[in-house]
């Protein structure tokens, strides 16, 4: 089984090195690394091809989450798999490559279309960066299929292209990532392969170390994206239901951990929940705002540079 790793990067900074040593520990190799660089001016380009990866430049302004990475699948030679990792994510362990590659090997029914890998907080993260992975990421494997959607909704489109692989074989079937979305790629493409018939998989062997210590009103923004990217595809959510609830549940798992950890950014914590809440809330509304209010509130900036040409 042939497969091929694609990292998008911009100035990835100190972290590269240790990702560039980590991946070269893996006991399974990829058949080709292909970085997608936008514009580095720290190295990064250059690092790569000195490990004896394939580097692709684009323009910065060029970059869009999901087309960039269609764009990586469209450059790659014949291959099987592709995984897409970011910059930031250092792979745990030497197995974690073979973790990740062996769920395609499944033989519970249909195919498995794509399968996303476990991300541990980095040693530096904050109790509140910490929960987030902990929360989401859990010590025990899953297989999604279609008949999980009624049951689980939007969690069964659990994916992160932090670390996460793909079947070329579904890619296709369900047409690649979304081109034209601020964020969230890579869930509405996992929620495609569901609804064609494929299967997901969460690997909690297959572990990278990668988090953000994401101040107020970086973490607000990023939630006004995914409002923008859930309100520009209203098939999925008809699909895998609204996110509240699962956001509430969040809370409180949150309030219970920092009562444990850390009781004295319980106040943060909540106020950086309700400030999330309504940022997102601000993106499901996009349409109402003019282009520079949502440029302002927007985490990824260039995309509505791009959006108004």
């Amino acid at each position: 089984m042939k497969f091929s790793l694609v990292i998008p990067t911009l100035n990835a900074g100190s972290l590269w090195k240790k990702f560039i040593s980590a991946l070269a520990e893996q006991t399974l190799q990829p058949d080709l690394v292909l970085v997608v660089d936008s514009g580095s001016s720290d190295g990064t380009d250059l690092l790569a091809e000195k490990a004896g990866y394939r580097v692709h430049r684009i323009e910065r302004e060029s970059f869009n989450h999901g087309g960039t990475r269609q764009l990586a699948v469209d450059l790659l030679p014949p291959t099987d798999i592709v995984v897409f990792m970011t910059q930031d994510a250092l792979l745990e362990s030497p197995n974690s490559m073979k973790f990740l590659l062996k769920c395609f090997a499944h033989k519970g029914g249909c195919s498995v279309g794509a399968v996303c890998g476990r991300q541990l907080p980095h040693i530096n993260a904050t109790p509140i960066a910490s929960h987030s992975r902990l929360y989401n990421y859990k010590e025990k494997s899953n297989i999604f299929s279609k008949d999980d959607i009624p049951r689980l909704g939007l969690k069964s489109t659990f994916m992160s292209d932090s670390f996460s692989a793909y079947s070329i074989e579904a890619l296709k079937k369900v047409g690649g990532f979304e081109t034209s979305v601020v964020v969230c790629e890579d869930t509405f493409l996992a929620g495609r392969i569901l609804l064609s018939g494929y299967k997901t998989v969460y690997s909690a062997e297959a572990t990278v170390r990668h988090s953000h210590n994401f101040g107020l009103l970086e973490e607000a923004r990023r939630y006004f994206d995914i409002g923008v990217a859930h309100a520009s595809q209203s098939w999925f959510i008809e699909e895998f239901g609204e996110p509240e609830g699962e956001g509430f549940r969040y809370m409180r798992s949150e309030v219970r951990y920092l009562l444990r950890i850390s009781p004295v950014m319980l106040p943060l914590a909540i106020f950086r929940d309700v400030l999330k809440y309504v940022f997102y809330r601000l993106g499901r509304k996009e349409k109402y705002l003019s282009n520079n209010i949502k440029k302002n509130l927007s985490y990824q900036r260039y995309f509505w540079k791009n959006e108004c040409g």
